[in-house]
């Protein structure tokens, strides 16, 4: 038996890579970057046009109808470019959310526009995964109160889509709220804080008695953030292994010294094995039910660690050139680190787990 991506999905991805390589190179990312910008409105469009935003919207919506192991290969494909465009919030938790909590007449509404690049969501549920200094969010005869924290993709986007107290889920129209940009270390994709003042809510029916369309956005958005670390992982080894080749010292290649080798060979070492876990995790959601949530935890967990021992060791590789804005090498590091603690940091993740299994 084959377990290797089908040559569909190897088609997706490469189409996808190989898009960004010609319109997303580095100095679109400083651009958006400086700016200041929720996105890079050229590359976003081009996703569009491909197809990105409608991979996990069913065919009677306008989407593509594939599953989320499709999603991650996107994912990857955008954390290996640093692609400043809202893609986990907005293409992969949103979709996911309307799909399986929302009415028949919101998913009619929202699902084609979201699968034609016409509407942005930001969706806020990081109250519902770890402790809070904030009030959180609280519904009320139909409106929202309090305060979201670090909402996905919150900022340029049109709707958004907020967990309240008890795991329901809600829309508001994001001009409706205060949407207050956050500053992070990464600049290539946005999150906000989100007040609410008896803001008008429109509820997803289908999460109003049950957690489970909260958990499900959750794990898919774990995933794919997964999917993002090992794509950004990835190009750091890969520009680590290509600088070692050409620096030189004391007339020789720094790749031909042992210790520079001993370091590109631990991280390639390290990050092989996390491709796998992440295509299974993807692959789990969809065929494994019962094993989806616990393998979004450990992909999730497991790639933080991971992604962050490529990012310090690729910078080593390059010494002082690592840190300079020239090779733009922080762009990466900065995504994998943002990554690390967006919906969960590991320790969190890993208890998750446990919790999962009944270790704790």
């Amino acid at each position: 038996m084959d377990f290797a991506l089908s040559e569909e999905q190897r088609m997706l991805q490469d189409s996808i890579a190989g898009y960004l390589e010609a319109n997303c190179p580095l100095d679109c990312v400083r651009e958006v970057a400086a700016e200041g910008e929720s996105r890079s409105e050229t590359v976003w469009q081009g996703l569009t046009e491909l197809g990105a935003h409608a991979v996990l919207i069913d065919e009677r919506y306008g989407g593509v109808g594939l599953g989320l192991l499709d999603a991650a290969l996107v994912a990857e494909a955008l954390g290996a470019a640093t692609a400043p465009v809202p893609f986990a919030a907005s293409s992969v938790m949103a979709p996911v959310a309307l799909a399986t909590a929302g009415s028949a007449a919101q998913q009619e509404e929202w699902l084609p526009r979201i699968a034609a690049g016409e509407v942005v969501f930001g969706v806020g549920v990081t109250e519902q995964i770890g402790r809070r200094e904030t009030e959180g969010v609280r519904i009320a005869d139909g409106k929202l109160h309090g305060k979201a924290m670090f909402v996905l993709d919150g900022v340029g986007a049109d709707r958004l889509l907020v967990a309240a107290a008890g795991g329901s889920l809600h829309m508001v129209a994001a001009q409706d709220a205060e949407v207050v940009k956050l500053k992070t270390v990464d600049r290539t994709r946005t999150v906000a804080e989100v007040a609410f003042a008896a803001t008008p809510a429109e509820p997803l029916p289908g999460s109003a008695d049950s957690q489970e369309p909260l958990r499900k956005i959750i794990d898919v958005g774990r995933i794919v953030l997964a999917a993002d670390t090992l794509g950004a992982a990835q190009t750091m080894l890969d520009k680590a292994v290509a600088y070692a080749k050409e620096r030189r010292q004391f007339n020789r290649v720094i790749g031909s010294f042992q210790a520079v080798k001993h370091m590109c060979a631990e991280m390639a070492a390290a990050l092989e094995p996390c491709r796998s876990l992440v295509w299974y995790a993807a692959h789990a959601y969809d065929a494994i039910p019962e094993e989806g949530r616990l393998m979004a935890c450990h992909a999730k967990a497991h790639l933080a660690d991971v992604g962050k021992f490529v990012a310090r060791k690729s910078t080593e590789v390059h010494g002082g050139m690592g840190i300079t804005d020239l090779l733009g090498l922080h762009y990466w590091f900065k995504r994998i680190g943002f990554n690390r603690q967006l919906l969960g940091a590991p320790e969190l993740v890993r208890e998750e787990a446990a919790q999962v299994q009944e270790w704790a």
